[in-house]
């Protein structure tokens, strides 16, 4: 079968339906997001303080917590020691603020105990960036040049970036957990209906890594079947 065709057919089978999955991941994600950003919780929190409040619980004294710039761009910087927060999240007092903060200040926990998924996942950044820019050129290259040492190389490299999102899986697990967690401990949510508000917004968060991890590996079973497949018969 033609590369070409083979690769329509491959997308539509194996890609396609990982990405409709990824896509409602997105929509269910913005969706509990805004639901939750309309619900004021009664401590009256807001994402900055639930952020500090998790931090003191660990005893974290090191990291900062800044706002920043975009919508759902919290995030945990390592090298600065800065958890960054969106405006909406930093001075929000809803449950989705609260819940976000908190997960984020969870990864500044992790990194603060040396919590070894987060180790592994740091010390394969860089092979990932190599792979997700080389990978499948140097795949597409072996294959036209009939040289199969060169496709594995390749696919090698692009299957580094599903195992570093494997391995974020249970980063983000353990980082939600640590959240919940500290919001039942210290009372920053009040109520089983405010925690459940903010699992289900951290929930929802969570599903998108899945769906990404699903996009990557459909798209690396049908490299592996066109290149390999198709190179074989070829031969």
């Amino acid at each position: 079968m033609p590369l070409y065709f083979s690769s329509t057919w491959l997308y539509i089978v194996l890609v396609v339906p990982a990405f409709l999955l990824s896509l409602w991941a997105q929509m269910r994600v913005n969706s509990t997001y805004k639901k939750m950003a309309r619900v004021r919780n009664t401590s009256g929190y807001t994402g900055a303080q639930a952020a500090a409040a998790v931090l003191r619980h660990y005893g974290i004294m090191n990291v900062a917590i800044e706002v920043t710039s975009g919508k759902l761009s919290d995030h945990y910087d390592p090298r600065t020691n800065v958890i960054r927060l969106s405006k909406e999240v930093y001075y929000g007092d809803s449950i989705a603020s609260v819940g976000i903060a908190c997960h984020e200040a969870g990864h500044a926990a992790q990194h603060a105990e040396g919590y070894v998924p987060i180790k592994i996942r740091n010390a394969i950044i860089p092979a990932c960036n190599i792979g997700s820019y080389l990978g499948i050129p140097l795949a597409f290259a072996g294959y036209f040049l009939g040289f199969e040492p060169l496709v594995l190389v390749g696919l090698g490299l692009y299957s580094l970036i599903a195992v570093f999102q494997l391995v974020t899986l249970p980063v983000e697990f353990n980082a939600s957990a640590r959240a919940i967690r500290v919001i039942d401990e210290t009372g920053l949510l009040r109520g089983d209906e405010e925690v459940r508000g903010a699992k289900r917004v951290l929930k929802a968060a969570a599903m998108t890594y899945i769906a990404a991890l699903a996009v990557t590996l459909a798209n690396l079973l049908r490299f592996v079947i066109l290149f390999l497949g198709n190179g074989r018969r070829r031969n």
